[in-house]
Formats: structure tokens, sequence, C-alpha cells
């Protein structure tokens, strides 16, 4: 009988210690809940004060909500700090901090092209060098930028194509706004025969540039002899247009037509490539002899 009383008595005498450390951790459960209460309620109202802060320095939506889940981010870690060391008091906090220190380098190794895209993304969002709707060229991506995220930036292709472009890749390379500014300057290339008076060509190639739609009329327009090619002699003509993509096409289009009208009024030959073949010897022709 005594050997099936003795575990009785040890598993009561176990459950009386726990009960009894449960009791006396009462207070510190008590406080712990206390913090984690007061980590929500300053959670969820210090990012209030910090939107409407931002929202008064007119930042973007997207740098809000970085912001908004940076601030919640740090108010709980710092609650549940708290909160374990008060259940755990053997717990100090500089243990805590070591350990969370080992382990956010542990984490940054692994996570590392994540975070260099969120880092990316908030200095895009502060800096503020695009914004929505502008037109961007990266590495030979161009599309229009049409949202701004913490981690990515989409762009909307001439296609219709969305692609997704991490913000690293952005921060890290050239990248040009194409519609930085309303206006921009087109270059357009065109090339006159030898024979032509390039006074006469530049004339005409000046007059092609005058009262076009898509040419703004409060920028000088500008025509150079710039070289010699195989075949021509060849002109270079800049003017301003709208900075749009759209706005490009249709003005390059509009000067195209108009240079080859204006050049065929002024009688002034367009060439195409030609190859002229010398002989060393002498080639005898021969007339074809009919009925052969």
């Amino acid at each position: 009988m005594l050997p099936d009383i003795e575990p009785l008595r040890i598993l009561q005498f176990e459950l009386a210690r726990l009960a009894g450390g449960f009791v006396a951790l009462l207070p510190n459960l008590l406080a712990a809940l206390i913090v984690l209460a007061l980590t929500w309620a300053l959670a969820r109202y210090a990012w209030r004060g910090e939107a409407r802060l931002l929202r008064r320095w007119h930042q973007r939506p997207a740098l809000i909500a970085a912001a908004r889940t940076l601030t919640r981010s740090l108010v709980w870690i710092g609650g549940l700090i708290v909160a374990a060391v008060l259940v755990f008091p053997g717990m100090s906090a500089t243990n805590v901090v070591a350990g969370l220190g080992v382990g956010s380098l542990v984490v940054g190794l692994a996570f590392k092209d994540i975070f260099e895209n969120y880092l990316a993304g908030l200095l895009i969002l502060l800096r503020r060098p695009m914004r929505i709707g502008d037109d961007i060229l990266c590495e030979g991506i161009e599309g229009q930028v049409e949202r701004i995220t913490i981690r990515d930036t989409y762009l909307r292709r001439r296609s219709g194509e969305l692609v997704l472009v991490p913000n690293a890749f952005i921060y890290r390379n050239p990248t040009t706004v194409l519609t930085d500014q309303p206006l921009r300057r087109i270059t357009l290339e065109v090339g006159v025969a030898y024979g032509t008076d390039l006074e006469h060509a530049r004339l005409a190639l000046s007059g092609a540039l005058e009262g076009r739609d898509t040419v703004d009329a409060s920028k000088m327009t500008e025509v150079f002899c710039q070289g010699f090619g195989d075949s021509s002699i060849d002109f270079v003509l800049r003017w301003w247009t709208g900075s749009t993509p759209v706005e490009e096409l249709r003005s390059r289009d509009e000067v195209a037509r108009a240079v080859k009208c204006a050049l065929d009024a002024a009688d002034i030959e367009i060439p195409f490539p030609q190859r002229t073949l010398s002989f060393l010897d002498p080639v005898p022709l021969e007339r074809p002899v009919a009925g052969r």
C-alpha cells in the first residue's frame, strides 16, 4: 500500500509547489498584462500623431505606412522586453537586449537583400526623386511610376506590362526621370546630298521647325551641320516639346514629315547609302548581239 501512496504524495507536493509559485507570480503576470495593454494602446495611438505630422509635411502615403509599421514594431519590441523582464525576474534587460542583438545579426545576414530594399525604399520616399506618374528609365527598364512602396516600385511599360522593380536596384543604378520637367529637348538627324548648298539646306530645315504644333515656341530651335557621312552631309535638329513619351513620339512624327516636305519643296535630295566600285584593270564590255 505504501508504494502506491508515495507517488501521490510526490505529485501533490509538486502541484502545491507549482500553485504556490503561480500565486507568487500573479503580481508579476498582472504587471506584465498591464504593460502589454499599455503597449497596445501606445502602438495604436502613437503612429496617429506621427501620421498627422507627416501629412502636414505633405509626405507620401507609402512613407506614412512605413512609418506606422516601424513605430508599431519598435513600441511592441520595447513592451515585450519589459513584460518578459517582469514575468521572469531572473532575466535582465541587458541579457534580453544582448540576445536581440545576436538574433538581429543573424536575421540581418539571412535577409540582407530584403532589408536593403526596405532601406532604399525609405530613402526614395524621403528624398522624393520621382513622383507618381513620372516616366523613368533605369538600366534599360522604362515605364511610368504607378506606385512606390517600401520594398518595390511599380512601373507600367508603354506596352501595358507591369514591372515590379526592387527599390535597391533603382537606388544603386543611374535613373533618368524623363518627366522631371514639363519640357524636354528632342534631337533628329537628317542628311543631304554632298552637292547641296548647305546654307540653303539650313534655311529649309529651320523653316520645317517653325509653326509646328508640338514644337514649343518659347524655346529656341537649333539646326547644326554636324559632319560628313558616308553618303551625305549630316545635319542635327534640336527643339523642345512635352516630356512624356507620347508627346515625344508625336513631335518626332510631325517634325520628320515636315522636314521631308521642306526638303522636297527646296529640291534637296536626301541620299540613300551608296557604294562606288573601282576596277584596277579595264573590264571589257560586250554589246549583246541580237538573236543570241
